[in-house]
């Protein structure tokens, strides 16, 4: 709850937003970048922990802008230098550091279609962020996600 209020705070638009599960074998898949190095068991172990939520984010630079409000890797450095990013105020240790985020345009591609097979980005790029960036759009507390404003919400407001 407090991570979904950052991300409101700081004015990301949810585009999706799911809470799974994710057994050890489609963690492993996740990481398989990191096979080999010593963090990538553990990595794999906590992500296979319990349920989490996964998002599709947009916002102007939102891959710089989401690693700055995640913070350092290390939760020790972010706890000193950067205490109010969410891994300085919840993460515990640097594998278990409370949030992933995408390093590229590139790796958010890839990661979306991991979690959101359904989501067909270069149709959202061509339909909906168009209109969300003219600012038709609406947050549903009962879906968690931002939506276009359709012709009857607009009625309504």
């Amino acid at each position: 709850q407090a991570v979904h209020a950052a991300i409101l705070r700081h004015r990301f638009l949810i585009v999706r937003a799911k809470e799974l599960r994710c057994g050890p074998e489609q963690s492993r898949r996740f990481y398989r970048e990191h096979a080999g190095r010593f963090f990538y068991q553990r990595l794999v172990e906590f992500m296979a922990s319990g349920p989490m939520w996964a998002y599709i984010l947009a916002h102007e630079n939102a891959v710089p802008l989401w690693r700055s409000l995640m913070g350092p890797t290390k939760v020790f450095r972010a706890r000193h230098s950067d205490p109010d990013s969410i891994r300085g105020a919840y993460g515990l240790t640097d594998t278990r550091n409370t949030t992933h985020g995408s390093d590229s345009p590139a790796s958010a591609s890839r990661e979306i279609a991991f979690f959101f097979p359904e989501f067909d980005e270069q149709r959202w790029y061509e339909q909906d962020e168009p209109q969300l960036r003219r600012g038709q759009l609406y947050y549903s507390a009962e879906e968690c996600v931002h939506r276009v404003l359709g012709a009857e919400e607009a009625e309504v407001t």
